[in-house]
């Protein structure tokens, strides 16, 4: 895994300084510690910093073609570049080292653009082809591995982190306001959009060209939902588990030590059965990180999973003030707001697990593939509630709300019960949003001051959600949901999560569940397999009864659970009330200080239960103190 950079002048005379190359290449060096190289020619400037995974001896980078007319910087892995490799030789090519990156750029040669369709990986990579006078830039189909581009000066700047671009002398740090409008409601910045102007993510499973000047954008890419005629339950039970294996056994190719991240959950406990298959699972190495206050420690759960499977074990019993330790650390590898508060325990998981291993295998993907969010059970629930009149069905969660007493707990009836009436008031393209974010557009036009030319309409701010929506508009309503789980909240979210925590400790983590051939399997699965009589992941607990202790297959979802509620009235009171500062918020210029004072005192006083508003205003007001 990697870091990579660069920037074109796109004016042709002009030649780039390796010394701005350099300096950005230096703000991914925890991305790469290993190695660094450059690669300049005419106005072209290409950087890498290597963290060594496969191929230690000769996979330096940026890498050339035999001529040196094609060059790459490229970041990640493409787990079937042996299969790849292998077709390539039959058309006559030679290779020079055993590294995926030369498979990558003999790919290109061969294919062009359609390489892409091969790539079974996580992967961003940036390929200039003199040949053809192009840049060549591209993201795997999930987006595991960011990449950010922008214009300014008449150059084209990339990289991996948005970091690496604001080193760059042109670049500028204007606030893009529609952006924190969609952070606000999203609780990051969704994709295209980067919190500064003129800034962009790529889209997964897309690519862009830059040629004469002007850039291209195409999607390669995307999730199918195709099922035939007959389904068979034991069989689809069968193949699922066979591609989950086969997807485990790719993603085990390594040259440095490998492990996986156990959380007792059925995602990481089934990539852990998966491996058991494959290898002596005393020879596994798993890892997990548990807390004193038993409120949110999942840690007996892997313990449970570990001794069953007998992997060789560790596990870090940690205070919870540990996480409240590693805050200021987080605010420093946040280079956008970014409002999940489980990025502190997956950046301490990281930390341990980087002291044994350089790779890591988890869950990511199971549960927006197999519906296993609460959220999900939202969704199913407002099916039956449609076919009650008006607000008659909002009578049974008014009643909920009043009669359960609050609670700091984020999973408490109380607050699932008031989140769940909240996303009842959108409409069903937006709901899910509603109620997994923080502001929604009315609350927005309270929050923002006016005369900033900003559009707070529903269909505006969640307007990533709704071309998503658009773009599967015959589907049934939790495929739909399936499809907007993964093209938002998986992307820009989860995997920007998981690749923050851990690249900071230079750690590689991948993902078996977001394989291509596992996905589209699991895609042509029919929703009612997976979520059946509300029981969420239902095919994937099926198929691996007898692979996993019982008390696994019936563990309800927690996730990483952080008690923010808690923080913000005890220990990081005085930080909230330093962040909302008046004289502070007044001077940024974007919000109603009387508004944000409001959310405050009447969270303190336990008037109305804002956490997550709070929160992400917090998040917000963090970053800019420490980027702007």
């Amino acid at each position: 895994m990697c870091g990579i950079c660069g920037y074109i002048h796109l004016d042709k005379s002009k030649r780039p300084s390796e010394a701005i190359l350099k300096s950005m290449m230096d703000t991914l060096k925890l991305r790469g510690p290993d190695d660094a190289g450059v690669f300049l020619k005419n106005n072209v400037a290409l950087g890498h910093r290597r963290l060594s995974i496969i191929d230690l001896a000769s996979g330096h980078q940026p890498m050339t073609n035999v001529d040196g007319s094609i060059a790459i910087v490229y970041n990640g892995e493409v787990y079937n570049f042996p299969e790849i490799k292998d077709e390539l030789i039959k058309k006559g090519r030679s290779f020079k080292t055993h590294s995926d990156t030369e498979v990558v750029i003999q790919a290109y040669e061969e294919y062009g653009v359609d390489c892409l369709k091969l790539f079974n990986g996580m992967f961003a990579f940036a390929i200039w082809d003199s040949r053809k006078d192009l840049l060549f830039v591209a993201r795997d189909r999930f987006g595991k591995k960011p990449l950010y581009y922008g214009t300014f000066d008449n150059q084209f700047i990339f990289g991996s982190e948005l970091k690496a671009l604001l080193k760059h002398p042109s670049a500028r740090k204007e606030i893009n306001t529609d952006a924190v409008s969609k952070y606000l409601a999203y609780e990051y910045v969704p994709t295209p959009y980067s919190i500064f102007k003129n800034i962009y993510k790529l889209e997964p499973a897309s690519y862009l060209v830059l040629k004469n000047g002007k850039t291209e954008i195409k999607e390669y890419w995307d999730l199918e939902f195709e099922r035939g005629a007959k389904f068979d339950l034991k069989e689809a039970e069968k193949r699922l588990l066979e591609l989950l294996k086969e997807s485990v056994r790719k993603r085990l190719i390594s040259d440095v030590p490998l492990g996986v991240f156990l959380s007792g959950g059925i995602d990481s406990s089934a990539v852990v059965a998966m491996m058991a298959e494959l290898m002596d699972p005393k020879s596994i190495k798993t890892f997990s990180i548990g807390f004193k206050e038993k409120s949110f420690d999942e840690s007996s759960d892997a313990r449970r999973v570990a001794e069953y499977f007998g992997t060789d074990h560790r596990e870090e019993i940690l205070d919870p003030g540990a996480m409240l330790g590693i805050f200021p650390k987080i605010l420093d590898l946040l280079d956008e707001p970014f409002a999940d508060s489980s990025i502190i325990p997956t950046y301490l998981v990281s930390k341990f697990t980087r002291q044994h291993v350089t790779v890591a295998l988890g869950g990511d993907g199971g549960d927006e593939l197999f519906l296993g969010y609460p959220s999900f059970l939202a969704h199913k629930i407002d099916e039956y509630l449609s076919m009650i009149p008006g607000a008659l069905k909002k009578i049974p969660l008014q009643v909920l709300a009043r009669i359960t007493a609050a609670s700091t707990d984020y999973m408490s009836a109380n607050f699932k019960a008031k989140r769940f009436l909240r996303g009842l008031d959108f409409s069903g393209d937006v709901r899910h949003q509603a109620w997994i974010g923080s502001f929604t557009p009315r609350e927005q036009k309270n929050l923002f001051l006016p005369g900033l030319g900003l559009d707070l309409g529903q269909s505006k701010i969640y307007a990533p959600t709704k071309r998503a929506f658009d773009n599967t508009a015959k589907l049934a309503p939790l495929d739909k949901a399936i499809y907007i789980y993964v093209k938002t909240y998986m992307t820009d979210d989860i995997l920007t999560k998981v690749d923050r925590a851990s690249m900071a400790n230079s750690l590689e983590v991948r993902a078996p569940f977001l394989d291509a051939d596992f996905a589209r399997f699991a895609c042509s699965i029919p929703v009612s397999q997976k979520l059946k009589n509300f029981n969420t992941k239902w095919i994937l607990k099926d198929a691996l009864k007898g692979k996993l202790p019982e008390e696994t297959l019936k563990k309800s979802k927690k996730g990483f659970a952080v008690p923010v509620a808690k923080w913000l009235k005890e220990d990081l009171r005085p930080m909230l009330d330093e962040a909302f500062d008046r004289k502070k918020i007044e001077r940024e210029g974007i919000f109603d200080y009387n508004y944000v004072n409001k959310l405050k005192d009447e969270f303190a006083a336990n008037e109305n239960d804002t956490r997550k508003e709070i929160w992400s205003l917090f998040m917000f007001e963090m970053w800019y103190d420490k980027w702007m």
